[in-house]
């Protein structure tokens, strides 16, 4: 069974940060993951790395830039180049201090008034780049596709083949793909076939209910599946849970520690 993480973002929106991992690890999980140290208020990420290094909870990985490209700037831009390096960079600074070593990058969106080859080329040149400063930090980029149809029209990577390919032509061991099986179903289906086939490629998992974005057993999926499946490939990352509860948050965290604890 993949260890699961939680992503704390969607749960518990009235605490900081550490009371959310409080809560997360009184659930029963030993693994969370949030989006951007600096997105506004008082994170108090000190608190949150000593909480975890204190009871051996492990976050797993953070976020470099915005889907839209509005905090630490576009790939497809290569006008936007130094300051998503910069951007990479600072947020390395922060993994280490909080133990962290994946960093989620998403691409930005699609510019309409540009050439999609130069957009493609500029995806691949700023990652080689970025890996480049990753490699010897020992940290990995988990490149991430979303779904447009839903959540996120206008991103340019909408898909896991082109994830893949991305991650192919970068041919660096610190870049990985980021397979979110909810983004993947609403854009493709087929996610089990699809994961079999990029799992030498996939860095780290992304799971929640569709349609909805909420519980895992909460719509057309069926994860203990879709986990069994994850498991048999000899997957050694984590598998992630990003999704936005319809139950009391305790309550949702103690059905899904059940779902997901697969024998």
């Amino acid at each position: 069974m993949p260890r699961v993480d939680i992503c704390v973002e969607p749960l518990f929106t009235d605490l900081p940060l550490v009371e959310r991992a409080k809560r997360v690890h009184d659930a029963g999980f030993d693994a969370i993951e949030f989006w951007f140290y600096d997105m506004g208020g008082d994170r108090k990420i000190g608190k949150l790395a000593s909480y975890c290094r204190s009871n051996k909870v492990l976050i797993n990985d953070i976020v470099v830039n915005s889907p839209d490209g509005g905090i630490g700037g576009s790939l497809t831009d290569p006008a936007d180049r130094p300051k998503y390096i910069e951007r990479v960079k600072e947020t390395i600074r922060v993994a280490k201090d909080i133990g962290c070593n994946k960093l989620i990058t998403c691409t930005g969106n699609e510019n309409i008034r540009v050439d999609l080859h130069i957009q493609r080329k500029s995806v691949v040149d700023s990652l080689k780049v970025a890996c480049e400063v990753c490699e010897p930090e020992g940290i990995t980029l988990l490149l991430e596709p979303l779904n447009t149809l839903v959540n996120h029209p206008g991103y340019f990577l909408d898909s896991a083949d082109a994830g893949a390919k991305f991650v192919r032509q970068v041919g660096s061991p610190s870049l990985k793909l980021l397979f979110d099986v909810y983004h993947m179903q609403v854009m493709q289906g087929n996610v089990i076939a699809r994961i079999e086939k990029y799992i030498d490629l996939i860095g780290h998992f992304h799971a929640a209910g569709v349609p909805g974005r909420h519980e895992l057993d909460d719509g057309e999926l069926n994860y203990p599946e879709i986990i069994r499946r994850i498991e048999a490939t000899g997957y050694k990352g984590l598998f992630g849970l990003e999704y936005w509860p319809k139950l009391g948050d305790e309550e949702s965290l103690v059905r899904m520690r059940s779902l997901t604890n697969i024998a």
